[in-house]
């Protein structure tokens, strides 16, 4: 933008337009130079044309410059509703001897100048002076060079007058700053900040408010930790606020973790205003902004739009978690409506404390975390930065934060249904990246846990965490599908030891075998057990015969610390082996497996044998009792699920409706889906049968239940590590399958119509027909093709005429069964191309489509199974100890429990409640692991061949650096050397005149001789 006055701009009667023009045109060249009137700068994008009603006369326009920039540097700017005083800087760029005296006055201003060295003109001669001034060993006595630059760059001026300017401008020079063309383009904005930087000239943090801001606008955390932060400037919490206010808006997450690390308090700062604020920085057509409209909107909050100057509203976002989570592992947000508190105390704490509140509370409605241990407004800046997707963000907060682990996989849930939920390719994306970074680190930090401490990590693992929804880690791993997660060795470690429970887990399955159908052998050395003074773990192993047959699992002694248990309860050891065996989950599952395969084996006794349409027998009937026993037995655990303490321990927005998120959860299983089917068809299949007239109904109905009873197996199967892997990838094969039937259905039906009709066009009977249609080309793609139904030269035509008009209506049951004999040779090319096509192409597309998925999923079958014996051994955990049919005794005792409202205080083998003592110093320990693997992270990063480079790098630009200065140092050694070669010939001149002349008497001492080299 360029000041002008409008007095000397040639062609000036061009710009005028009474109309007005946007742009204007103007010629700027083409007319000779007549020294009064010069053409406008091309250069330009604006001009400022200012008539102060004389012509040619120049700096006519400087007071208007100065009250223009007065003004510009009253204004405020900045982003997100915030403002920074704009900062002036004078750039002078070349510039004649006038120019001196304007920077005068802007040091007299306390202005700051930047000179733009080898421009020309004043700008290189006040270069060269400062750097004259500021070499070492400079002092009064360059006045003469100084003279000489000036006459040298100003021949035309007053050397006096000019001089006298240049020593007021000297005497601030801290306010000047040069820029050469060595630095490169990308330093410029890093000197301009550091000129702005150096005119602040004070120790006040409040002095240098502006240009922190700048340097976060500019995303300069460089030049705010070498200028800003060097221990010269007392900086205060309140100072930074704004700072940290503009670093998270504009996601300078560097930026934040400066000013946090300089004393700047996060529990202070974040106020239920500023947390809106953060929270109204969402993209308009962003899908987080959509979710936050539809929560406020749906909780009926809708309001009238505020003031401009109104404070932002915090959205709802308790009810956005709880629509991307569900109430099982979502954080429990409430609003709570009251006076403000008074005291605004806040003591921030990773480790543990009593329940406190993200926010302080400083409004009337506010949000805050109900029955939270240990949390820090870092949880609330992490939440935000996982639905804005904040990547860096997230990771420093959740570094800082507590609960370690569970964030890590609570993040990496969240982070992956927002991916689903996104529109956007690009934005998924980087969702999906960063929840693959969240598990890692779940993963990595774990696994630097389980090797301090394996009992530590046990507890962390089953210790519930109030912050997601009162979930474990290990549900957390389940809901996000952290297959990682699971196939660590603390996690399958944890899962080995609960699924023999009491037992030695190096018990041999022989001997379990041989005790199961053999009970008396339970009390030999044949089946070890734990020692009873074992940790915590070990002893939440510990089944209780009554509740181990209601499938309530063991009782907790209340409030029981972790690291030191009392002894169990003393109880005879005959009793205690016996509960100990049979309440184990391995020998459970060994029930039920004994138990299904009788059943099947029953199943199929009935079907071939007993099933007649004569009234059920003995058999057939325990048969219907047994599927009954199945029945109740999927129905506990549809009703009253492993997940249901999570929704009625809870005091979330959805502890209301519990049975639906249990009912939820059952039905997201694949195999709770099978058993479903498999009983629905059992009980229809036993309804026909004893409906008069759809007994053979019942008969196929049930043949087809057989098959999906039998197929259930699979599941039974899937905790052995060797077939577990493989059904994992029969599974992914299936999917494989669906896509190949889709290419085969649309080729086999193109064949199957085309060959009909050109083969039958006078066959009316549908059912042969679809048979036709679809089995026949079927069978052919196994090699059953039938020629002599299809080419007429082998085909023996009985009872057809082939009289003209009959041939094709034969007499009889045979009518329509003729043959066409026109076009029958493009039937034969049409078999042709169809087992060329399915034979070779199809076929060997599902063969390459199986090797990839093969391939692909073999190296992560491990990963598959591992998570899915998490589920069995939950499962199988939580059953009763009986099996089918005996298992009607456990759920008569059950019903008869929960009729009389005798509880007993069920607790979740899975899940733990831990003292607030107990829980702090866990979270303390989880915190050090934290530290510890965050500095080995670093360390390694560090000694990576990235950073070396970077290193290597840096030294070699500061090498370059400290080179151009050597260069800069020969020279003007150089120069002296010239200088002091030019004064010793002045000197041996002058001596041989003086020598010559009759002023020196004869006979004096003669002149000193030059010292040799060697002096």
């Amino acid at each position: 933008m360029g000041v002008a006055p409008w007095g000397v701009v040639r062609n000036r009667e061009t710009l005028t337009n009474p109309k007005g023009s946007f742009p204007a045109h103007y010629r700027w060249r083409g007319d000779p130079e007549d020294g009064v009137q010069f053409p406008l700068d091309y250069n330009y994008s604006a001009f400022f044309l200012v008539d102060d009603g004389t012509h040619g006369r120049l700096g006519g326009e400087n007071r208007f410059r100065l009250r223009f920039e007065s003004y510009i540097a009253q204004q405020k700017t900045g982003v997100g509703g915030t403002g920074i005083d704009i900062p002036v800087l004078l750039l002078l760029i070349g510039g004649n001897e006038k120019m001196l005296k304007r920077i005068e006055n802007a040091t007299q201003a306390q202005l700051p100048c930047l000179l733009v060295a080898g421009s020309g003109g004043a700008a290189d001669c006040l270069a060269e002076i400062l750097e004259d001034t500021l070499a070492p060993g400079s002092g009064g006595g360059r006045r003469g060079e100084a003279r000489d630059w000036i006459r040298r760059f100003f021949p035309k001026g007053d050397p006096e007058v000019l001089q006298a300017q240049v020593e007021r401008i000297m005497t601030r020079k801290e306010l000047l700053t040069v820029y050469s063309s060595e630095d490169g383009p990308e330093e410029f904005e890093t000197i301009v900040l550091r000129a702005l930087v150096k005119a602040c000239g004070s120790s006040e943090a409040s002095a240098y408010l502006d240009e922190l801001r700048l340097a976060v606008a500019w995303n300069r955390v460089d030049i705010a930790q070498s200028e800003l932060f060097r221990g010269d400037i007392q900086w205060r919490s309140v100072h930074l606020e704004a700072s940290l206010m503009d670093a998270l808006l504009n996601d300078r997450h560097e930026f934040v973790r400066l000013l946090i690390s300089h004393g700047l308090s996060l529990c202070h700062f974040l106020t239920p205003t500023r947390l809106a604020q953060l929270y109204s920085a969402a993209p308009p057509n962003s899908l987080i902004r959509s979710l936050l409209d539809q929560a406020s909107h749906g909780t009926g909050t809708k309001t009238p739009a505020p003031k401009p100057s109104a404070e932002p509203r915090l959205p709802d976002v308790g009810q956005v978690l709880l629509m991307l989570l569900g109430e099982m592992c979502a954080p429990r947000y409430h609003w709570v409506t009251g006076e403000p508190h008074h005291d605004h105390d806040c003591r921030e704490s990773h480790h543990g404390g009593e329940n406190t509140h993200l926010l302080s509370v400083r409004a009337t409605s506010e949000l805050m975390l109900d029955a939270v241990l240990g949390q820090t407004p870092w949880s609330d800046l992490f939440l935000w930065a996982l639905l804005l997707n904040r990547a860096q963000m997230a990771l420093y907060f959740w570094e800082m934060g507590s609960n370690a682990v569970a964030s890590a996989l609570g993040a990496c849930l969240l982070l992956r249904v927002l991916a689903r939920l996104e529109y956007e390719a690009e934005e998924a994306a980087r969702r999906k990246d960063l929840a693959a970074k969240f598990e890692g680190l779940g993963v990595d930090l774990f696994g630097e846990c389980y090797r301090n401490s394996e009992d530590r990590a046990a507890h962390l693992l089953l210790r519930r965490c109030p912050f997601w929804g009162d979930a474990t880690c290990l549900q957390l791993a389940m809901q996000a599908d952290a297959r990682a997660f699971f196939a660590q060795d603390g996690v399958q470690s944890l899962l080995t030891q609960k699924w023999w429970g009491e037992m030695d887990s190096t018990t041999p399955i022989w001997a379990l075998v041989l005790a199961f159908f053999c009970p008396p052998l339970i009390y030999t050395n044949l089946i070890t057990f734990r020692k009873s003074d074992e940790e915590f773990t070990q002893k939440d192993l510990a089944f209780d015969m009554d509740r181990g047959l209601n499938g309530e699992g063991p009782a907790r002694p209340a409030d029981i610390p972790v690291m030191s248990l009392p002894s169990r309860r003393r109880c005879s050891p005959h009793f205690s082996r016996w509960s100990q065996f049979w309440g184990a989950p391995v020998t459970a599952f060994m029930g039920n497996v004994v138990s299904y395969l009788l059943f099947l084996l029953l199943f199929a006794r009935v079907l071939l044998i007993d099933f007649q349409p004569t009234p059920p027998g003995a058999l057939e009937l325990l048969l219907y009792f047994w599927a009954f026993t199945l029945l109740c037995e999927e129905l506990r655990q549809g009703l009253g699920g492993d997940w249901g303490s999570l929704a009625t321990g809870g005091r979330g927005p959805g502890s209301s409706q519990p049975l639906r998120y249990r009912l939820h959860l059952y039905l997201t299983d694949t195999w709770n889906q099978c058993d479903l089917v498999a009983l629905t068809f059992f009980l229809l299949g036993v309804g026909c049968r004893l409906t008069p007239g759809l007994y053979e109904l019942g008969r196929t109905v049930l043949c087809l239940d057989f098959m999906v009873f039998t197929l259930r197996l699979l599941h039974i199967f899937t905790v052995n590590k060797q077939l577990g892997p493989k059904i994992v990838i029969v599974n992914k094969m299936m999917k494989d399958v669906f896509f190949f039937l889709f290419f085969l259905g649309v080729w086999l039906v193109a064949y199957g119509v085309a060959t009909e009709g050109l083969l039958r066009p006078q066959d009316q009977d549908l059912p042969k027909i679809l048979r036709r249609v679809f089995y026949r080309p079927y069978l052919q793609i196994f090699g059953q093709i039938p020629q002599e139904d299809m080419d007429v030269a082998l085909m023996e035509h009985v009872n057809c005429s082939s009289e003209l008009g009959f041939w094709a209506r034969p007499s009889g049951p045979q009518a329509g069964s003729c043959v066409s004999l026109y076009a029958n040779w493009l039937v034969v090319l049409l078999l042709v191309i169809f087992l060329l096509v399915a034979n070779i192409v199809l076929v060997n597309l599902l063969i390459a489509m199986f090797s990839y998925t093969f391939g692909k999923v073999q190296g992560n079958s491990d990963l598959y199974w591992k998570a899915q014996r998490y589920s069995l051994i939950r499962e199988f955990h939580s059953r009763p100890a009986l099996a089918p049919p005996f298992i009607i005794i456990s759920h008569v005792c059950l019903l008869i429990q929960r009729l009389s409202k005798h509880r007993g205080g069920s607790q979740d083998n899975f899940r733990v409640h831990l003292p607030k003592e107990t829980e702090r110093e866990l979270l303390t320990w989880e915190s050090v692991q934290k530290e510890n693997f965050l500095l080995a992270r670093a360390r390694d990063k560090r000694e990576s061949d990235s950073e070396r480079l970077k290193r290597t790098s840096q030294k070699v630009d500061t090498a370059l650096k400290q080179l151009r200065q050597i260069r800069e140092y020969e020279q003007r050694l150089k120069g002296l050397e010239q200088e002091v070669q030019h004064c010793s010939r002045v000197l041996d001149w002058v001596a041989k005149a003086l020598s010559r002349s009759a002023l020196l008497p004869p006979g004096g001492d003669p002149p000193p001789i030059p010292p040799g080299p060697k002096d």
